[in-house]
């Protein structure tokens, strides 16, 4: 990924003589959003005071390389970061899991070999928050791209793209159809102040609402060349894309185990004291969900190997087979823990019940279950993953 100017640079962030214990910010942070996360999922309004303060504490640059100013952090122990601030507020937790796998996906070119440097600098120098559309973007893509001198025009609707009003650059892909080759695939950086981007507030949904997955509109933009990462066959799998899904699904779905630990937590304190039997399989049911989630994240990260994994069809269809797991326990834990508290857990007046709804956005992330096992069944037989 390259990118165009953007904002003026801010202050770096203080440099620290010890170790930061990454997880201990996250806590703090998490704690000071707390009393505002309920606010946010009745108005469905982005938090941008978490985001101010992520930026702050140098959490939005934790995961880029030491050596370009960055927390240096490993994936693993950007997962923890984001599952502690999903235990607090899961929307602001999950939209920050889309700013870091793309530094994840940067971080992993850096392991081998190619130049990131650009996208680091803009992260930690500017405290970018990069804004990613791969979910609708995904192997096709949309959107209309005509070649210029010096770049490209394009126009694209993108949406859900979390956390776009507070984000800086926008990492999509637009369709160019009428490429001399067939059509192709252009990969780009947009910076959200660029000419002729807006955003349509179109974001209302039963959970997850305040992470401000509203839709980004590019109107006849120009995109140069320099900001152009990658062209590539339209419709067709490629590497890019094991890339992506191994780096990015067990971050993302960390911010979701951060959701389950709230409601395990909750449940046990709603119900301590109590030992009647159908209370005691429920939570006993409650935590054996748990724990397949939390060790169905652990093998991503573990497959990951600090994302330094080679990028092959393999790494990405088991990814996508944990995610499929995952995301089923953790839905189920939350689901028991409202069952085992009984009605108290099905009131508005209950995080459970906010919780509930947000934990199901788990399913969409791609690949979501009847497409994953698809993709696993062909790459199992020995077949291209998308036909």
């Amino acid at each position: 990924m390259t990118l165009t100017d953007i904002s003026e640079p801010a202050a770096p962030p203080p440099e620290h003589s010890t170790p930061i214990d990454w997880t201990a910010v996250a806590h703090t942070i998490g704690r000071s959003l707390r009393s505002t996360v309920a606010d946010h999922d009745r108005t469905g309004e982005l938090s941008f005071a978490a985001f101010d303060q992520l930026r702050v504490d140098g959490v939005t640059a934790a995961l880029v390389p030491a050596e370009f100013g960055g927390g240096g952090v490993d994936h693993a122990t950007m997962g923890a970061i984001l599952r502690t601030l999903g235990s607090y507020d899961g929307p602001t937790a999950v939209t920050l899991s889309m700013h870091s796998h793309i530094v994840a996906t940067q971080v992993w070119r850096h392991h081998h070999g190619l130049d990131a440097e650009k996208v680091f600098r803009a992260v930690v120098d500017k405290r970018a928050l990069l804004i990613s559309t791969g979910a609708s973007d995904w192997v096709g893509s949309n959107g209309t791209a005509r070649k210029v001198d010096g770049g490209y025009r394009v126009s694209a609707r993108k949406a859900p793209a979390s956390g776009c009003e507070a984000g800086d650059i926008v990492s999509t892909s637009i369709r160019w159809d009428d490429a001399a080759d067939g059509p192709q695939v252009i990969h780009c950086s947009i910076p959200t102040t660029a000419d002729g981007v807006s955003i349509e507030q179109t974001w209302d949904t039963l959970g997850m609402r305040a992470t401000g997955s509203h839709t980004v509109v590019f109107d006849d933009v120009f995109v140069p060349d320099a900001a152009v990462a990658l062209i590539r066959p339209a419709d067709r799998w490629h590497p890019l894309w094991n890339t992506i899904v191994t780096a990015a699904m067990p971050l993302i779905m960390s911010a979701y185990l951060g959701i389950a630990d709230a409601a395990v937590d909750e449940t046990r304190r709603m119900v301590a004291g109590r030992d009647d039997p159908h209370v005691v399989a429920l939570v006993g049911e409650m935590v054996t969900a748990h724990r397949s989630a939390s060790d169905a994240i652990a093998g991503m990260f573990a497959d990951a190997e600090d994302l330094h994994f080679d990028n092959t069809d393999e790494h990405a269809s088991r990814t996508l087979a944990r995610k499929t797991v995952a995301a089923d326990a953790l839905i189920d834990t939350v689901r028991l823990a409202i069952e085992a508290t009984g009605g108290r857990g099905f009131t508005r007046r209950s995080d459970l019940e906010r919780l509930y709804r947000d934990v199901h956005g788990s399913l969409f992330h791609p690949l979501p279950r009847a497409k994953q096992t698809i993709f696993s069944g062909r790459v199992a037989l020995g077949l291209d993953p998308i036909g």
